[in-house]
């Protein structure tokens, strides 16, 4: 069949997506989410069908953006499409569905067909759910890491060995990248960090360093930095280190589920080439992570894909209930990182824990006395210096200091209204409220907490304040605060937790970052 092309201007989620009149479409014999093979020029597209009698008349075809820069189509070019069958890689899922186990070559050909966009939405949530109900053993969660390192780019260094860090995430503030990557390439290792965007926190790792620096580097640029100063710290989905992981997060997110952790961690570090890996795992009441039982388990099936990537793996069992520093949101956390590089005394317990895993990195390497060294590094200012010439290398602004960090002017400051100590606090909560005052997107929303866990409380004392850019967002903050409570003041822990009087609405909080 031959139809006229039109440019719907439609992103469709960087999809290969296409809009077919219901006449057209019932002559091809193609239903809503079946596809269509569409060729001009030589060149052919699978594409997943809608149906629409108001989008497409009869003999034409609406054609999202990706298909349109795909195929190099102008309004009303006159293209042959076809009825497109089945890909083999959907009688997997199915046997995924019912419980089987999925061999290499069956793992490869999902993770193909999904880069190649000839799965649909619908189908990859059915794969995604199913991994979550049935579970990856050890042998299906290889072959899907292998499956994503070769469908997307590698990088090669000279050099080594290659260290790498990544933290599971689930705990606000967890600024420590920014501090790690300049203490491990500031004693001679290299260290490519590609991080993630946020995804359902205030701040991922590569919102915070795009503070400092550009972030959006392609692979051959992140070679460049990385081998003019031993470490960089990108947005991983600029450089396409496994671009499955990035369509299979979308289908996570509504979903609420992260089957895929394990592999995709992995894939993304044995793509950068990566030899050695420490992995945090903030562990604790509102970290993904909630007994170290837990954690060692976790810990244990890294080690072992870790051996069969060919990484060796150690763990980190962090402390989670509770922020990392002080600050929360990217431009605030940014800030607190720089201050943390120069010595400044702000946040103990992120230089405890940066120089903590950076010394597990440096004793993998052979060095001994990791941390002791880690913490000289920082002591003497090398440190500050690599970050200022990683920062450079980015694009960025080497001579930057705090106080060159601009962030929003709207505050509102919660105080105790008792003495004591404070008790706990909430993590799902802090990072709901600071996302209500613009976080992510606004860089310079975000909390600053006056207090942490033990600490003493006077009556009247500020606990926290919260910063946002816009007052319509921090009016938003406020209003949230009022359902989510961060922490808590007392004398001592109180038994009763709270009281349940109607049968609840239990929703659990879903942390999402990698």
């Amino acid at each position: 069949m031959i139809l006229k092309t039109i440019f719907l201007g439609l992103e469709a989620g960087g999809k290969s997506i296409v809009i077919m009149n219901g006449d057209d479409a019932e002559r091809l014999g193609v239903l809503s989410l079946g596809r269509v093979a569409i060729r001009f020029n030589g060149e052919e597209k699978t594409a997943i069908v809608h149906k629409s009698s108001k989008l497409a008349d009869p003999g034409t075809i609406g054609v999202c953006k990706r298909v349109w820069s795909d195929l190099g189509l102008s309004e009303g070019a006159e293209v042959v499409v076809e009825a497109a069958s089945f890909p083999d890689s959907l009688y997997f899922i199915r046997n995924k569905l019912a419980g089987r186990k999925l061999g290499s070559d069956e793992m490869r050909e999902i993770v193909e067909d999904t880069v190649a966009e000839k799965l649909s939405d619908v189908e990859l949530s059915a794969f995604v759910t199913a991994l979550h109900s049935f579970g990856l053993d050890l042998d299906e969660a290889t072959y899907l890491s292998l499956a994503m390192i070769e469908t997307g780019r590698t990088m090669k260094l000279d050099g080594g060995p290659i260290v790498d860090k990544h933290s599971i995430g689930g705990v606000p503030g967890d600024k420590t990248t920014l501090l790690v990557v300049p203490l491990v390439a500031a004693a001679g290792l290299l260290i490519p960090k590609s991080s993630s965007r946020a995804i359902t926190s205030p701040a991922g790792t590569a919102d915070r360093a795009e503070v400092l620096m550009p972030v959006t580097l392609d692979l051959d640029e992140m070679r460049g930095v990385v081998e003019r100063t031993g470490g960089a710290v990108v947005w991983g989905g600029a450089v396409h280190l496994a671009p499955a992981d990035d369509i299979f997060v979308k289908v996570e997110y509504p979903l609420s589920i992260d089957p895929l952790l394990l592999p995709s961690i992995m894939s993304k570090k044995r793509a950068v080439g990566a030899d050695l890996l420490v992995v945090d795992i903030p562990t604790g009441r509102g970290a993904k992570v909630k007994t170290i039982g837990e954690a060692d388990l976790l810990a244990k099936d890294f080690m072992e894909i870790g051996s069969r990537l060919g990484i060796t793996v150690r763990c980190a069992v962090t402390y989670g209930e509770e922020p990392i520093g002080s600050a929360i949101g990217p431009a605030l956390e940014a800030r607190e990182a720089l201050e943390a590089l120069m010595n400044m005394g702000t946040a103990p317990d992120l230089v405890d824990k940066a120089t903590a895993i950076a010394g597990m990195i440096l004793e993998m390497a052979g060095r001994s006395d990791g941390k002791v060294l880690a913490e000289e590094l920082l002591r003497s200012g090398r440190a500050v210096e690599k970050m200022r010439e990683i920062i450079a290398a980015q694009g960025g602004d080497p001579d930057i200091t705090p106080d060159d960090i601009v962030v929003g002017e709207e505050r509102l400051t919660i105080e105790s209204g008792r003495p004591g100590h404070v008790l706990w606090i909430n993590n799902s909560s802090v990072a709901e409220v600071a996302k209500a005052a613009g976080c992510p997107k606004d860089r310079g929303a975000g909390i600053l907490l006056h207090k942490k866990i033990g600490e003493v409380v006077g009556e009247g004392e500020p606990l926290f304040t919260i910063v946002a850019e816009r007052t319509s967002n921090l009016r938003r903050a406020q209003e949230r605060l009022e359902k989510a409570r961060i922490l808590a003041v007392g004398d001592r822990m109180e038994m009763l937790i709270h009281e349940v009087k109607e049968r609840p609405v239990v929703k659990r909080s879903f942390n999402l970052d990698r």
